[in-house]
C-alpha cells in the first residue's frame, strides 16, 4: 500500500475509527520507547495509533521462542511455520490484559479457519494457577507459553518488543517474520486492521 495514496472519504473515516479504538486501552507499563520503529525489524508506526507495521521484504525474523504451555505441553513458535501467528504477551495481574482478552478471543475465533494461530506468552505470573484462572474466566481457548521470568521475551530483536510494555501483540507472517505490532491493550477492530493484510498475503 503506497503511503502517497489519498484515502477516499469512507476509507478515511474507517481508518479514523480504528485509530480511535486503538487508543482506548493502554498498557500496564511503558518504560522506554515502544512505539517507534527500528531498522532491524522494519516497523513503521501508524500515525495516531499504538499500531506498527513492517512491509514484506523489510521484516526482521521472529525468534523461535519455546517452552511449555500453561497446561504443561511443549510448544515453540516454529511449530506454526506456514501459518500467520498472533503472539500476545500478557499477565493475569495486568488490567489492560483483562480488558483485551475478549477481543483477542473474538479475532481468534473469526480467523481459526484461515491458517491463523494465536499463541499467548504469559509473563510475570509466578503461579500458573492465576494465569489458568484468568484464561478460564475470560474464555480464552488458545495456548499460552509460560514465561514467568520473561526469558523468552528477551530473545526478540531490538525495537520489536519492549518487555516493559504489557500487553503487546505481535503478528508473525508465514515465513516467521515480524509483520505488525500493537502496543498496549488492543480492540478487535484495531487487531484485525493489522492482521487481515498479513493473512491476505498468501493470495498474492
Amino acid at each position: 500500500m503506497s503511503a502517497m495514496t489519498r484515502p477516499r472519504p469512507r476509507v478515511a473515516a474507517a481508518a479514523a475509527t480504528v485509530a480511535a479504538a486503538a487508543l482506548v486501552l493502554t498498557g500496564c507499563s511503558s518504560s522506554g520507547s515502544s512505539s517507534s520503529g527500528d531498522g532491524q525489524v522494519g516497523f513503521v508506526t501508524v500515525k495516531g495509533t499504538n499500531l506498527s507495521k513492517a512491509d514484506a521484504g523489510k521484516r526482521g525474523d521472529a525468534p523461535d521462542i519455546s517452552g511449555e504451555t500453561l497446561e504443561g505441553n511443549p510448544v515453540k513458535l516454529s511449530d506454526y511455520r506456514g501459518k500467520v501467528v498472533v503472539l500476545n504477551v500478557w499477565g493475569s495481574w495486568c488490567g489492560p490484559c483483562r480488558e483485551e482478552a475478549k477481543n483477542l478471543q473474538a479475532v481468534a475465533d473469526e480467523y481459526k479457519d484461515k491458517d491463523v494461530q494465536f499463541l499467548g506468552v504469559n509473563t510475570r505470573d509466578s503461579d500458573k494457577t492465576n494465569a489458568i484462572r484468568f484464561e478460564q474466566e475470560k474464555g480464552v481457548t488458545f495456548p499460552s507459553l509460560f514465561d514467568p521470568a520473561g526469558t523468552q521475551l528477551l530473545k526478540f530483536p531490538k525495537g520489536s518488543l519492549n518487555p516493559q510494555s504489557i500487553p503487546t501483540t505481535l503478528i508473525v507472517d508465514r515465513d516467521g517474520k515480524l509483520a505488525a505490532r500493537a502496543v498496549g491493550g488492543t480492540t478487535q477492530e484495531a487487531l484485525e486492521s493489522i492482521l487481515q493484510p498479513v493473512v491476505a498475503e498468501q493470495k498474492q
